[in-house]
């Protein structure tokens, strides 16, 4: 395994794999790699014969008050899963050889990145959408997997890469939990012990949207209400949303038809967790 921090010498790596034939499989992260993350790498390895993966905590797409600076970093400890899951090459930029004195260019998709999300982190999108054209751009991979848990970004991922006409494919991996149920984060390591539990909350609350609407329910507002009732118990948890909407499209639902995503945010002290799943009714 190699761990290139240039993009010039990464693409002169898959030039010459392209060459002999080789497919290539991307896994875009941030490090603090966990099983969720080795589940895409896994993916990807199966799939590929040259597998990449990134490791670059984007400053772009943090806001000024968020836990840029905090946020987990291991190298060592990243490249060992990486290893252990027989990747290819570890693409680890600095964040000058991404953002070099007088870069000006960023990209946004539209609407889609004002919902959810978007609406409590203004800009955060449009770092996420420029850093992963930019890293699409470097390796011009055959596939590109993500993660289902970050659902608003999984549907913008695929709009970019569609409306920019990038020959790749984005493929949607589904969320890993823990035994309770807590979806995979990096961001779970800053949950106290009285967090950790009260977390628990947001898989029983989108257990509790899935069987209403098994059940018949078909109002949004009134699944999203008693979702709603049942986190506000949680004496650690503060809202930031609790929506559902078309899959494809992020708009609000009123009434439930057809195949939907069912998404929140929660705040568990400091520590902000987001969590969906797609039902269909």
């Amino acid at each position: 395994m190699k761990i290139i921090t240039k993009f010039s010498i990464l693409q002169k790596e898959i030039k010459k794999g392209k060459k002999q034939g080789k497919i290539v499989g991307f896994v875009p992260t941030m490090g603090a790699l966990h099983q969720g993350h080795l589940s895409l790498i896994r993916r990807a390895r199966r799939e590929n014969d040259l597998v990449i993966v990134s490791i670059f905590v984007n400053p772009a797409q943090f806001g000024p008050k968020e836990d840029y600076a905090k946020y987990p970093r291991n190298l060592r400890l990243d490249a060992q899963l990486c290893g252990q899951e027989k990747t290819d090459i570890i693409f680890y930029p600095g964040v000058k050889e991404m953002y070099p004195s007088g870069y000006n260019t960023y990209v946004t998709v539209e609407r889609l990145s004002d919902v959810l999300c978007g609406k409590y982190r203004p800009g955060h999108f449009k770092g996420v959408a420029t850093v992963v054209t930019k890293l699409l751009n470097i390796i011009n991979p055959d596939s590109a997997y993500f993660g289902q848990k970050d659902a608003q970004q999984a549907v913008i991922i695929k709009k970019l890469a569609g409306d920019l006409n990038m020959p790749v494919k984005i493929k949607i991996m589904p969320t890993l939990r823990e035994r309770d149920g807590l979806a995979l984060s990096s961001r779970n390591v800053y949950l106290s012990p009285a967090e950790r539990k009260d977390s628990l909350v947001l898989f029983q609350a989108l257990k509790l949207a899935k069987d209403l609407i098994r059940g018949g329910q078909k109002d949004a507002t009134k699944v999203t209400a008693k979702m709603r009732h049942l986190i506000e118990k949680k004496k650690t948890a503060k809202i930031d949303y609790v929506s559902i909407v078309g899959l494809n499209d992020l708009a609000p639902l009123k009434k439930i038809t057809g195949f939907c995503l069912i998404a929140e945010a929660v705040w568990f002290g400091k520590t902000r967790l987001i969590d969906n799943i797609i039902i269909g009714s």
